[in-house]
């Protein structure tokens, strides 16, 4: 598969928001290893090989145990590697990553509400919503992975 267009050269403007998104997560409330979770898992069901490959790196130089990335696909069969927090991080990963089925759920939302603040449950849904945005991109233009 060749690389299509370079977004970044291209339309620097939009580039430069989609950063501005990014530099935005860098200050929220989650820590490295949730973020890395929620970008994993939202990369595998879009199936973003490029942030497949960025982020499971990421995870790793963060602390994350390859165990838990090679299993992060069958979270829910192995929901005693995942704490409940991240549990629900992944949940809500998944149903706003696949929001034509059901979207974010009640049960899962009010499972968020019960550990997360507002603000927090704001954050996370940004930051779902930031990743699905580069996993469109990168999957769009069929950005290469780094060697």
């Amino acid at each position: 598969m060749s690389a299509r267009l370079n977004i970044a050269a291209v339309d620097s403007a939009a580039y430069k928001a989609m950063l501005g998104l990014e530099g935005y997560l860098q200050t929220i409330s989650l820590n490295h290893i949730q973020k890395e979770l929620i970008k994993i898992r939202a990369s595998q069901i879009n199936k973003c090989a490029f942030c497949l490959d960025m982020h499971t790196k990421d995870a790793l130089k963060y602390g994350e145990t390859p165990q838990r990335i090679f299993i992060l696909d069958g979270w829910t069969e192995a929901k005693e590697l995942f704490t409940e927090d991240e549990q629900v991080l992944l949940a809500m990963t998944e149903e706003i990553t696949l929001i034509s089925h059901e979207g974010l759920t009640e049960e899962t939302y009010q499972k968020a509400k019960s550990i997360f603040d507002d603000n927090q449950i704001a954050q996370i849904i940004m930051a779902i919503v930031t990743i699905n945005a580069w996993n469109r991109i990168a999957v769009s233009t069929h950005l290469p992975i780094a060697k």
